[in-house]
């Protein structure tokens, strides 16, 4: 039976402030607003975000993979982003070059940072999808990144990948842009993909791997839910349901310490939302 006193006190014994702030505003009655003052910390004068919000890169100048997980918070939560991102697409629209591809700054080296990113996330379809989403996407930065999904994003690409964390790219590009050649075909594709590696992960007995499953699934209403396989949803939930950890939280699938606090909120909320709390 899950306890949500005991996640409680994991989250507010191992998160960070945001995470706590997000905590208190998603299961206690928390106000949006204390999640968007404390994440405009992490945002600097030009626009971007940088300052470790994303835990695996350090450096405190504005690179593209703390807007990203920015964005993916408020995909994943429903977090309103308020005036948190005043002046951000701006800023996208700054680093993007003339391929569509974003620029790093040159010394994200200088800092701590996890080494699959050894220089930085430079792919803006993600980015690109969650702005729509939003309607604040400058059209220069919808125009590039159509090119640059074309030439890096096909329909092969989509159907090879085997990770369901990474199905983010293509989820979150082609369930946001309408103007894009065949985008059907593409919806469908990034589609079977999800279910596909969801269930070859389940087959595998590669159940920490899943919960990324319900960052597009983020309720029974979503399209990722209503088309999914017959059952999967509720096995899904039903491994979730019991692989709480008695101090509260739950696995992330690299055992990872400092993600398990927003990856144990993902996954409450999944549960709320699912009606299984």
């Amino acid at each position: 039976m899950i306890s949500l006193e005991n996640a409680r006190c994991y989250i507010h014994a191992h998160g960070n402030l945001w995470e706590r702030a997000l905590w208190d505003y998603l299961f206690d009655g928390g106000s949006a607003e204390r999640v968007q003052k404390i994440l405009s910390g992490y945002k600097n004068s030009d626009g971007g975000f940088g300052h470790g919000l994303e835990h695996d890169i350090k450096a405190p100048m504005s690179n593209p993979l703390m807007l990203e997980f920015l964005l993916t918070v408020m995909r994943d939560t429903g977090l309103p982003p308020g005036s948190l991102l005043d002046g951000t697409p701006e800023w996208v629209a700054i680093i993007q070059n003339e391929d569509g591809s974003l620029q790093n700054p040159p010394n994200l080296g200088d800092y701590p940072r996890a080494q699959w990113w050894g220089d930085g996330q430079d792919k803006p379809d993600s980015i690109t999808g969650n702005l729509l989403k939003l309607k604040i996407c400058p059209p220069a930065v919808r125009q590039k990144t159509r090119d640059w999904v074309q030439n890096n994003l096909s329909l092969e690409d989509i159907q090879s990948n085997s990770w369901l964390f990474m199905a983010y790219h293509a989820h979150d590009y082609f369930m946001n842009e309408d103007d894009f050649p065949d985008i059907e075909e593409y919806r469908s594709a990034t589609l079977e993909n999800i279910y596909r590696t969801a269930l070859a992960h389940e087959k595998m007995g590669e159940m920490n791997k899943l919960f990324p499953f319900f960052q597009f699934a983020t309720g029974p209403n979503s399209i990722v839910a209503q088309e999914a396989p017959e059952g999967l949803v509720d096995r899904l939930l039903d491994h979730l349901e019991i692989s709480q950890r008695e101090d509260g939280g739950w696995d992330d699938e690299h055992d990872l310490l400092y993600w398990q606090p927003y990856f144990s909120t993902v996954i409450l909320l999944a549960l709320k939302r699912f009606g299984r709390i």
